[in-house]
């Protein structure tokens, strides 16, 4: 199959329905293109997600002071950590790009994928125009 007859469809995946890694599999997924039949791992075949209400998402157990997100500065000292309730509040679109990043291959096709991920805090979403479909 050639670049050109990739058909990409619309997905839309709510939030606040399920568990954070729940909702990360689904939607990695369907960035892959692993739901397709025609799916070959060495070429990019996914379609576009919408996640909706990330700042609602579910987390089970002691995971909103437990879970840790690191940064480093590259500087001697220079790292910096903030917990999964402290990243909700601040912003909750990188708890869920963060989790869909991890659960990608670690290779050049997985910037293209991760392109075609839509993330949005509330129920407004721009792409109406595209009738997603749910997951």
């Amino acid at each position: 199959m050639k670049k050109d007859e990739i058909k990409r469809n619309w997905y839309i995946a709510d939030a606040s329905k399920e568990a954070l890694g729940r909702v990360a599999t689904k939607v990695a997924m369907c960035l892959m293109g692993k739901n397709k039949p025609e799916y070959t791992p060495h070429m990019d075949m996914g379609d576009f997600v919408i996640v909706v209400n990330a700042a609602n998402i579910k987390v089970t157990g002691k995971k909103l002071d437990g879970k840790k997100y690191y940064s480093h500065s590259g500087y001697p000292g220079g790292i910096k950590e903030k917990t999964l309730g402290e990243m909700l509040e601040k912003n909750p679109e990188d708890v869920i790009f963060k989790a869909v990043k991890g659960m990608l291959p670690k290779n050049k096709i997985a910037a293209n994928m991760l392109k075609r991920l839509k993330v949005y805090c509330d129920a407004e979403h721009s792409h109406e125009a595209q009738q997603p479909k749910e997951i």
